[in-house]
């Protein structure tokens, strides 16, 4: 028997000492998921007992260790040590019987293929990593487009070699592995011809809020070293888990189209084998994947977490002449796996300041200090302790100053970059693919690092102040009340996942119209109507890719609600359809053209009058197209609609058959329509209003305004402002009375119930279905709802 090569087929994950981690997996995917559907591209691996007879038949040890102990003497520096022990593999020879044993694999490999001197991917797998607990990816090194038996066995020298790499050495010794006890097994894979097609990373979790019910997916064109060393801006998408077996949904959450700037391909002639070249506009604009690749992405990332029991690190490639998907490699996700679900840090700015740069945001904690610009790696030594790196972009050479600062910004990168995958397993914050941080941001600039705002990170000027708190969710009492939660931003959706709640009792629509769309849905309808050239030109910027603008509309806003209601799926998520006022509408781009100024807009065309409204019917169809797709289409058949500010039984009639015309019909497809109790007529003709709707939901701000006559955004009349006065909790009572009659559901939405704890007790006693609360107000406030339950369970005995 061969002890120096071993065929993929051959190996699993109880071969790591021999073949390493990475190729272990390899061979645990093609002996195990290949039948189920999962492309693993075919190859052989050496052994660690070839490792090991290299390393005897040149007498390398005794020199390795007096080198190493030279570094540790301070007699050599990192980087001299390296350079040496590295002189010493590339020299070595391979015993004959090893050489022999692998160009004949190679051989093979190229038979099995039907390809005489077929093209390779010659990877590193060191024995020590890609164990769960030692992940640092691209420790050791890569080498693609290998062809020839020759240059194969020069690959596989230079794979020995970076066993010893700078980055290779400070890792283990930080990690406390004694360097002669870890060994290398070299993994030869037939390549993947991604260099006409394109690559990426997959996480089956999401790597900053530890979510578990996604698929992340990073792709760019060409070979996947771009994405993996953050070379790139990435396309990225995410999917929904749970609803992938259901066959005739498409549960693609977020679809975000990268740079791209740059591609790895092939190079021919000279000695490189791969070269970097500019990516054509055209690739640049394109998402690299279409729905269906992606979808089978992702039900390939369920396969392989659920036969390692485990959240997965992937790598995955697409064949550009035959169009199939690979996946690469698989390893264990090493940070987010390995955190408490219970128990978990908040930070929260509280101080505001000016912003300099946004990005993809890597963790969810906040950084202030100096910026420390370094512009190249022949910089790295000038690095100063405990400032927030400023790069263009990291490798594993950089490793060394990155495990000492207390932030890092980069221009280029996404969530599965080097940068960002080094700073989750250092738990530092990171905003990477700012596209200008190093010529932004001065050298020695006092500057703040926020990672707490959602998926979106943020670099402000000055040190701002900020505040930690630690939540732990396993002290939280259980109530009968239902503990819902207020949600507006889709790049914040994930932040909560932990918390317990029993769904959203309030997802604005408008976060997303005002943030995400940013365009007045009537300017997209009539595009003609506006007159304003920078406006049509910023139309045009952002409905860049869309051949319908109003598709932009449609899609965006569908994906930003399926966001959303993911993180509580399948409980309830209540959409509130659009609530902007007259005035808030016209500040959209396009608005003006649009909206007539009103003397008071709070009063005014706003809620469901608009609907109905031919000044407002088209863009509100668009709305009721975003929602009827990300319920049927994309999958989430939790999504209950709300009409807000509704101000007769008619109005609601009128409103319910123009959503019917577009397709959302109560009672159809399970959906249900909740009502804004808001108006004094709300309550006056709950009765009547029950007949139209399945539930309501209580806007106690609007409701005190109305009964108190009080301008609620009055400075000169805060003081009157207060939900507990007896006229509006009279009315409250009477709406809950009502709806229990009626037999349907009501809550209240608003941030009453955590300001004052005794209106909280006023709602438990009239026995309100629902309590939704701002995600921070949450868990202070659930407390109090189970001492006001128990109070009350013990006053009826």
């Amino acid at each position: 028997m061969d002890e120096s090569v071993v065929w993929f087929e051959n190996v699993g994950m109880h071969d790591v000492p021999r073949v390493g981690g990475k190729n272990a997996s390899l061979g645990e995917m093609t002996r195990n998921l290949v039948s189920a559907g999962i492309r693993v591209p075919d190859g052989f691996a050496t052994t660690a007992a070839a490792y090991r007879a290299f390393i005897a038949a040149n007498e390398l040890e005794p020199a390795i260790r007096a080198e190493l102990e030279k570094h540790r003497s301070g007699k050599a520096t990192l980087r001299e040590t390296g350079e040496t022990l590295r002189e010493l593999f590339l020299g070595g020879e391979f015993p004959p019987d090893i050489a022999a044993s692998i160009v004949d694999s190679y051989r093979t490999l190229g038979e099995r293929a039907g390809i005489p001197g077929l093209s390779v991917a010659v990877r590193s797998s060191a024995t020590a990593e890609d164990l769960p607990e030692a992940s640092f990816a691209g420790a050791q090194e890569t080498f693609l487009n290998i062809v020839g038996e020759r240059d194969l066995l020069d690959a596989c020298r230079k794979c020995y070699a970076s066993l010893f790499t700078d980055r290779a050495i400070s890792y283990r010794e930080a990690k406390g592995f004694d360097h002669l006890d870890v060994a290398l097994s070299i993994g030869v894979q037939r390549m993947v011809r991604s260099d006409l097609g394109g690559s990426g990373v997959m996480f089956s979790i999401d790597t900053d809020t530890g979510f578990p019910r996604v698929a992340v997916i990073s792709a760019a064109w060409g070979l996947g070293e771009m994405v993996v060393q953050g070379a790139v801006d990435p396309d990225r998408y995410l999917v929904f888990k749970p609803l992938l077996s259901q066959p005739d949904v498409s549960p693609i959450i977020d679809k975000m189209v990268g740079a791209k700037a740059r591609k790895m391909v092939y190079s021919h002639g000279g000695t490189a084998r791969t070269r970097v070249i500019n990516t054509p506009v055209r690739e640049q604009r394109a998402f690299v994947l279409s729905d269906a690749e992606i979808l089978e992405l992702a039900r390939w990332a369920v396969l392989v977490e659920d036969h390692y029991q485990r959240p997965m690190d992937m790598e995955w490639a697409r064949d550009g002449v035959t169009g199939e998907l690979f996946m690469v490699q698989a390893r264990p996700e090493t940070v987010q796996a390995l955190r408490s679900t219970t128990k978990f840090e908040q930070h929260h700015l509280t101080q505001e300041g000016p912003l300099l740069l946004s990005g993809a945001a890597i963790g969810d904690a906040i950084a202030t200090g100096t910026a420390c610009v370094i512009r190249d790696p022949s910089q790295i030594d000038d690095f100063r302790d405990g400032a927030i790196l400023v790069a263009e972009m990291t490798d594993p050479d950089w490793v060394s100053i990155m495990t000492r600062a207390s932030g890092i910004v980069t221009n280029h990168g996404g969530s599965t970059s080097h940068a960002a995958i080094v700073s989750r397993e250092l738990g530092i914050p990171a905003v990477v693919g700012t596209g200008t941080a190093t010529e932004m941001l001065a050298d020695g600039q006092a500057i703040t690092l926020s990672c707490a705002e959602g998926d979106i990170g943020h670099v402000y000027d000055g040190v701002l102040s900020f505040e930690t708190e630690e939540i732990d969710l396993g002290a939280l009492p259980a109530t009968r009340t239902a503990m819902m939660v207020n949600v507006a931003s889709p790049e914040a959706a994930f932040r909560w996942w932990r918390l317990p709640a029993a769904g959203v009792g309030l997802a604005r629509m408008e976060f997303i119209i005002n943030n995400l769309i940013k365009i007045h849905p009537m300017a997209l309808v009539h595009p003609e109507r506006v007159t304003d050239e920078a406006e049509r030109r910023q139309i045009r910027a952002l409905t860049a890719g869309f051949d319908d603008p109003k598709e932009f509309f449609v899609q965006t806003l569908a994906l930003g609600l399926a966001k959303l209601a993911s993180p509580y799926h399948p409980h309830d998520v209540i959409v509130r359809l659009s609530d902007f006022k007259t005035n808030e509408y016209a500040h959209l781009i396009g608005g003006k053209a649009f909206e007539a100024t009103e003397e008071n807009p709070m009063l005014g065309f706003r809620g469901a009058s608009r609907y109905y409204d031919p000044k407002y019917r088209e863009g509100f169809a668009l709305e009721c197209q975003a929602l009827k797709r990300a319920r049927e289409q994309i999958g989430f058949g939790n999504i209950i609609v709300m009409v807000p500010f509704c101000r007769t039984p008619a109005e609601a009639d009128r409103v319910l058959a123009e959503m019917a015309k577009n397709g959302l019909v109560r009672g159809e497809n399970g959906l249900q329509v909740y009502m804004m109790c808001e108006i004094p007529a709300n309550v006056i003709r709950a009765a009547e209003f029950a007949e139209r709707f399945d539930g309501f939901s209580i806007g106690s701000n609007d409701l005190t305004q109305l009964v108190l006559g009080v301008d609620r955004d009055s400075a000169e009349l805060a003081e009157l402002f207060d939900e507990r006065d007896p006229a509006v909790q009279w009315m409250i009572a009477e709406a809950i009375d009502k709806a229990h009659e009626a037999g349907i559901k009501i809550g209240i939405c608003g941030q009453a119930p955590s300001n004052y704890p005794e209106f909280a007790e006023f709602l438990v006693a009239q026995r309100i279905d629902s309590i939704s609360l701002n995600p921070d107000s949450y868990l202070r406030t659930i407390p109090h709802i189970a001492d006001a339950e128990a109070q009350q369970l013990t006053a009826a005995r």
